[in-house]
């Protein structure tokens, strides 16, 4: 499997620029609690390789996978990349990281 650990200043960065897709694993009421502003919410609960192929093709931004810390992005890479996806890029960090770095937050 493969795996590319992204760092806060990239992924931020990617969502500055606007071409970083962050798809944000966690369950939907972790998400609504607070997360980062631009991401969209795939919970690994229910995790469809397809449904997040169909995203990424509606995007056209590189996706990249983030969680709370970095655990359940590395789940969905393996299971996106079981299901035939080229997909291999998370935010080591996550929102834990991104948190404590004081960096801003949607609820």
């Amino acid at each position: 499997m493969k795996v590319v650990d992204l760092d806060r200043q990239t992924v931020k960065q990617g969502l500055a620029e606007g071409s970083l897709l962050l798809i944000d694993v966690r369950e939907d009421h972790e998400f609504a609690r607070g997360h980062i502003p631009g991401s969209v919410s795939h919970p690994l609960s229910t995790f469809d390789p397809q449904a997040v192929k169909a995203l990424i093709e509606a995007d056209g931004r590189r996706p990249v996978f983030s969680c709370a810390s970095g655990v359940r992005s590395i789940h969905a890479l393996a299971a996106a990349q079981q299901a035939g996806l080229d997909l291999h890029e998370h935010y080591a960090g996550a929102f834990k990281d991104w948190y404590a770095a004081g960096e801003p937050i949607e609820a």
